[in-house]
């Protein structure tokens, strides 16, 4: 029986040794080459096999040092064409390597709230070409309940709220294919910090997602029943003409709907217009802000950029709620008074 394959991350950062995440279909907490290798006479090879992956951002082949082995390497290309991940194989000479687990390299910038997701995750995800598309809102991470998250989406909130370089996270949570398979799916990322070339850093979250079977065969995989929050989301139910969100209180930028999307707002990163808070009430919205802080819960009316580039007033209840035992979002209730549309 053929070895499996090696996923190797190759995100950088703070850790500049490429570690590996999964062997096969089997996850790995980022563990040494050395770690899953042994100190054999192939270790070499493979690293200096990732690094010719990372370096030309082909796919590559080479016999090993005792030429009774070869070492074969596939990069995992970002949207913008970096190499987060190597595939590894090692085995003899004449064997052919098994069938490779599909997975896709994904970024999210937060210094801009943009995420991207490669081809190769979007085929993960069973979506036609024709309805590819490449950057998204970091918003829509979580929109459509494509992404059914485990008991930690918190801590997950948490990174990409207050993430420093360095910063780490692993997790198998469930896709729902756009075919409606389910599929067990582990992610692996690191935040790093990214010259712009412009004197500035932007902080960046690099990450590998894994298709690792079906979701009703892995226990790790969440269940189809979504796993909230917190408390203090479950006490708070949807209702009709209510559209709950959570908010980075930092930004004021959403974070995630918990519900469906408030109809005609203007969220999405391809939308004709941004979304914004109109610039006469962001004096309110900080005041909210700090009530927010000191008392833990607020109300205000503000006015929402919509699709179509007018403003529509809404009515905003937030509370504070914990992310982690350091991080603190709103969790925001949307409701519109009257359907009335400010000028």
């Amino acid at each position: 029986m053929a070895a499996d394959w090696l996923l190797v991350e190759t995100f950088g950062g703070h850790r500049r040794e490429p570690t590996v995440i999964a062997v096969g279909s089997s996850p790995r907490g980022m563990v040494s080459l050395r770690a899953v290798l042994g100190r054999g006479p192939f270790l070499s090879d493979a690293i200096a096999l990732v690094g010719h992956v990372i370096e030309t951002g082909m796919p590559a082949e080479a016999a090993t040092a005792t030429g009774k082995r070869r070492v074969v390497g596939h990069p995992l290309k970002t949207y913008g064409g970096g190499v987060h991940g190597v595939y590894v194989w090692v085995g003899r000479v004449d064997e052919r390597p098994p069938d490779r687990n599909p997975a896709g390299a994904w970024h999210i910038n937060l210094t801009r709230h943009v995420s991207s997701r490669s081809d190769d995750l979007l085929r993960l995800y069973g979506t036609s070409p024709e309805n590819w598309r490449n950057e998204h809102d970091l918003a829509e991470l979580f929109a459509y309940g494509r992404l059914q998250t485990n008991s930690d989406e918190s801590k997950a909130l948490a990174m990409l709220v207050r993430a420093t370089a360095g910063t780490e996270h692993q997790a198998t949570w469930t896709v729902r294919r756009d075919d409606g398979i389910r599929r067990a799916a582990h992610f692996a990322c690191r935040c790093v910090e990214v010259p712009t070339g412009r004197g500035k850093v932007e902080l960046v979250v690099r990450g590998i997602t894994q298709d690792i079977g079906l979701a009703e065969s892995v226990p790790a995989a969440p269940p189809s029943t979504p796993v909230l929050l917190a408390q203090q989301v479950l006490a708070a139910e949807a209702t009709p003409d209510r559209w709950r969100a959570i908010v980075d209180l930092r930004t004021m930028r959403l974070l995630r709907w918990l519900d469906d999307p408030l109809p005609g707002a203007a969220w999405k990163l391809d939308a004709p217009h941004r979304p914004a808070i109109h610039r006469m009430d962001l004096r309110t919205a900080v005041t909210m802000s700090d009530q927010l802080a000191f008392s833990g819960r607020t109300q205000g009316t503000l006015r929402l950029r919509t699709e179509d580039g007018g403003w529509m007033k809404v009515i905003v209840t937030a509370a504070l709620m914990l992310l982690d035992q350091h991080t603190t979002a709103a969790l925001v209730t949307l409701a519109l008074p009257g359907g009335d549309q400010a000028d």
